[in-house]
């Protein structure tokens, strides 16, 4: 073994996540996130510094193992090559990760109204203008992403459960599955990479008794695992997450969303995404369920 290919293996151990996304979108939130699982967190890092704070960390050793750095548009450079700077240091040996967080533009629009202060890319125009500036400049670091997190129906505490969810594994390299309930009138997930419809199921809202209960709730789970079909839906699709894992895991993605879906998300897709997920556990994927739309109505 050369002098080189030992320094990059050494490099390897140091894990780097870059954070980036629209504004109002949830950096900040994920940064903070990412420090409450250990990471050292850079924020408003220049591209330009992206390689130098990499071998800062590997340098300080154990002290910055785990790294994330945060970049936005406040800083110009950040517009340049960012594939040109992953690509230099994954090159260099570096472990590196991409996070892409997003929302709809109505949702980005209530949340700048909500703290009284203008898009950094506004301007003299309208806040709707700063953010489509935004995502034309955005477009290259959101194809890169590794993982992409749409905030627009997440609340504060459900983005940082499920930062630290990804992240805060011991072996974070390993694919995680995430089993995602949602109601089909309130919108299809956007980062979600199988859809399950659920709606073959008989409803529960329309037995006075479940109505006002949820899918995490023995009596409502029962009802709906108990009919027919309901089984034979979670094994296969189990079998067929299960089956495809390895050659996900071979093809570098490291982060699965299987989107579960019934009408309101209350009842059908939240019952059938928590036996699915404890299914995948069974056979030893790490797999969670998280329920989007749950309490919505």
């Amino acid at each position: 073994m050369t002098a080189r290919t030992a320094d990059v293996g050494l490099r390897s151990e140091t894990d780097l996540v870059i954070v980036t996304g629209v504004s109002g979108g949830g950096r900040s939130t994920v940064a903070r996130a990412l420090e409450n699982v250990g990471f050292y967190v850079v924020d408003n890092l220049p591209q330009a510094l992206m390689l130098d704070m990499a071998e800062l960390a590997y340098e300080a050793g154990s002290a910055a193992k785990h790294t994330a750095m945060v970049l936005d548009v406040r800083s110009r450079p950040f517009s340049t090559d960012l594939a040109g700077a992953i690509r230099a240091l994954r090159e260099r040996g570096f472990h590196t990760r991409v996070v892409f967080v997003d929302a709809d533009d109505e949702v980005l629009i209530r949340r700048f109204e909500s703290v009284r202060r203008p898009h950094p890319l506004q301007g003299d125009g309208r806040l709707a203008d700063g953010i489509a500036a935004e995502r034309d400049l955005l477009t290259e670091a959101r194809e890169l992403a590794d993982v992409f997190i749409d905030t627009s129906h997440l609340n504060v505490n459900q983005l940082r459960t499920r930062v630290e969810e990804l992240f805060g594994a011991e072996d974070a390299r390993r694919l995680r599955v995430t089993v995602l309930s949602f109601g089909f009138k309130y919108g299809l997930p956007p980062d979600a990479d199988f859809v399950l419809d659920a709606r073959f199921l008989p409803n529960p809202y329309w037995v006075p008794e479940l109505r006002d209960h949820t899918g995490k709730e023995t009596a409502v789970s029962r009802y709906v695992l108990g009919q027919r079909g309901a089984v034979t839906f979670v094994e296969t699709y189990a079998r067929l997450i299960d089956g495809t894992a390895p050659g996900f895991e071979r093809e570098g993605k490291r982060y699965l969303t299987v989107a579960v879906g019934c009408t309101g998300g209350k009842h059908r897709s939240v019952a059938i995404a928590e036996e699915l997920a404890r299914r995948l556990r069974e056979l030893r994927l790490a797999a969670s369920a998280q329920h989007r739309d749950l309490g919505r109505e």
